[in-house]
């Protein structure tokens, strides 16, 4: 099944306060996360180890069953209508397990045969642009040749949807910028994707959102051009005499890092007139600045958010 133009307006994902809780005595692993994947579009799931991105996942694909809330897919209830769901998805997982004892082209033939693969030429193509090691049984084989096992079986039949738990794991450069065409190719169809990922600079490279979870709450959602628009510049100043902290800190948009008797480091983001009209007011030996590098803009972000949500 793919979509045809009168279900265009349909979530590729959409889940509405979603929530997970292992047992009662336990806290929530996720707590109402609501979020919508429209077609075509590439959502980044970003996160520390433990924020609760596998456990949205594994609900996501009905592997868990929700505490509270919904997951759907194709605009299928995901805990009612698993089994047709995950027909039309491509799923790689964090802690894939393979069959050991199958050679990896073994393995590959079995999920193109389970899948019912038509274009048979892409399914080459995807083996000879991963070149994986097919000839070896999966359980002798590295964690690199591992994931481009899994990515060849989630990308095969051309999902709409493809959920994806750290897909360039394992991965070396050269393959990641594969995986990376792999997604743009699937965006160019109107396919959607939603990745996990603890890497800001990857899902910069690749999405057209993002949103951050911690302690299984979304704390925040945005654009990728929205997070460039916002992108906050470092300044170092150094002054003739002691700094004016208290004034810079008035400021809109700008954060203090560091200081000392004659010299602060701020970030600042937005209109820098009340910047430049604060520094005028004071004696200026140096000033120097730089763009942040987009993790530690994620950086600076996260810790805003968490700032906010305290």
């Amino acid at each position: 099944m793919r979509y045809n133009d009168t279900m265009a307006d349909v979530a590729r994902i959409e889940t509405k306060r979603l929530s997970k809780r292992y047992n009662k005595t336990d806290g929530y692993a996720l707590r109402n996360l609501t979020i919508r994947i429209e077609p075509g579009e590439v959502y980044g799931f970003l996160g520390p180890n433990g924020a609760g991105k596998s456990t949205t996942i594994r609900t996501m694909m009905g592997f868990l069953r929700p505490t509270d809330g919904t997951v759907s897919i194709l605009g299928r209830d995901v805990t009612t209508d698993g089994v047709e769901v995950r027909r039309h998805v491509g799923y790689v997982s964090g802690d894939m397990e393979l069959y050991g004892k199958l050679t990896g082209a073994q393995y590959l033939e079995y999920m193109r045969d389970l899948y019912q693969v038509k274009d048979r030429s892409y399914y080459h193509k995807l083996i000879e642009r991963l070149q994986p090691t097919l000839n070896k049984p999966l359980g002798n084989l590295s964690r690199g040749n591992h994931q481009k096992i899994a990515l060849i079986q989630a990308f095969m039949n051309q999902p709409q949807v493809l959920i994806l738990d750290e897909p360039t794991s394992g991965l070396d450069p050269l393959m990641q910028d594969v995986f990376y065409e792999l997604v743009a190719e699937c965006k160019a169809r109107g396919d959607s994707v939603f990745m996990s990922s603890h890497i800001m600079s990857e899902v910069q490279k690749v999405c057209d959102r993002f949103g951050v979870i911690r302690a299984g709450k979304l704390i925040t959602e945005q654009s990728i051009d929205e997070l460039h628009k916002r992108a906050a510049q470092t300044f170092d100043v150094t002054f003739r005499s002691k700094p004016p902290l208290a004034e810079l800190r008035t400021i809109k948009g700008l954060k203090v890092v560091s200081h000392d008797k004659q010299s602060v480091t701020f970030h600042m983001s937005g209109e820098l007139s009340a910047l430049f009209a604060c520094l005028a007011r004071h004696d200026v030996a140096q000033l120097d600045t730089h763009e942040l590098d987009i993790d530690e803009l994620f950086r600076h972000y996260y810790t805003d958010a968490k700032e906010k949500r305290s």
